[in-house]
């Protein structure tokens, strides 16, 4: 048994809302079909979030509230909450902080954390060394996003792809060795061109000419970007696999089968 404290995920929770946006909506509305879409991306159907008004405080206090259930606390027994989404409700207050009043988290401190595709894998490893400090006993990790916001359905090369929901965990600590083990966060500013949203940012603040020019969606590349992501991800599985197996031979042999039964 380990004195080391872990981040051990301890309950999990999703959410996504009811109306839906199928294939054979999108053939209505862009040049593509059903089985084009199915062949290359494995999708069906996205759900969508609708209402005036409703950004993704919507879908993070669901989450919050079936971590809460789930676990069996109070609200006010949550430390951080942490967000990670490009869709924020308003660019400030934080996202976490609106949906931590909403839940009655009176105790949590929270933040937004806006890095894309890689935003949830970089708040787990956030919340993850919040709990290993020492200093904080709950934290909530949530990976959410209202992609409709900012998609453009006329552009048949992105809007096939994205849709809204939220999903998170709750990080508590664990002295059984059991929890996440290690991570290797990488980022590649070069590629900038190939997957962004040009205007909206300070360096291109919105005006009437940005809105016109369609510049407040988000743009990729999907052949650059799909290439650059499976290589780099199998690089860092393969790399966090080596890691982990020289460390697990380096353990006496009681400790590497719970390691590896673990694992």
């Amino acid at each position: 048994m380990s004195n080391k404290i872990t981040a051990a995920i301890t309950a999990v929770s999703g959410y996504v809302p009811e109306d839906k946006l199928t294939n054979f909506d999108l053939e209505k509305m862009v040049e593509t079909n059903d089985e084009w879409i199915r062949t290359r991306t494995g999708i069906e159907e996205r759900r969508i979030l609708k209402g005036e008004g409703k950004g993704i405080s919507e879908m993070v206090v669901p989450v919050i509230k079936g971590l809460i259930e789930k676990r069996g606390i109070n609200a006010t027994e949550i430390d951080c909450i942490i967000v990670a989404t490009v869709t924020p409700d308003m660019v400030f207050p934080a996202t976490a902080n609106i949906a931590a009043s909403k839940v009655g988290a009176v105790n949590a401190f929270g933040y937004d954390i806006s890095a894309a595709c890689s935003g949830f894998l970089f708040a787990l490893t956030q919340g993850t060394a919040f709990i290993e400090s020492g200093r904080y006993k709950k934290v909530i990790v949530i990976g959410a996003d209202k992609m409709s916001a900012i998609v453009d359905y006329t552009d048949r090369t992105t809007c096939i792809i994205f849709g809204d929901g939220a999903g998170g965990v709750l990080l508590e600590p664990n002295e059984e060795g059991l929890g996440i083990k290690d991570s290797i966060l990488k980022s590649d500013g070069n590629g900038a061109q190939y997957l962004r949203m040009k205007a909206g940012g300070s360096a291109y603040p919105a005006t009437a000419e940005t809105v016109a020019n369609r510049e407040h969606y988000a743009y990729q590349e999907g052949q650059t970007v799909f290439k650059f992501a499976v290589k780099g991800m199998a690089d860092v599985s393969a790399e966090l696999l080596e890691k982990t197996i020289l460390l697990v031979m380096t353990l006496p042999g009681w400790c590497r089968i719970r390691l590896i039964y673990a694992l």
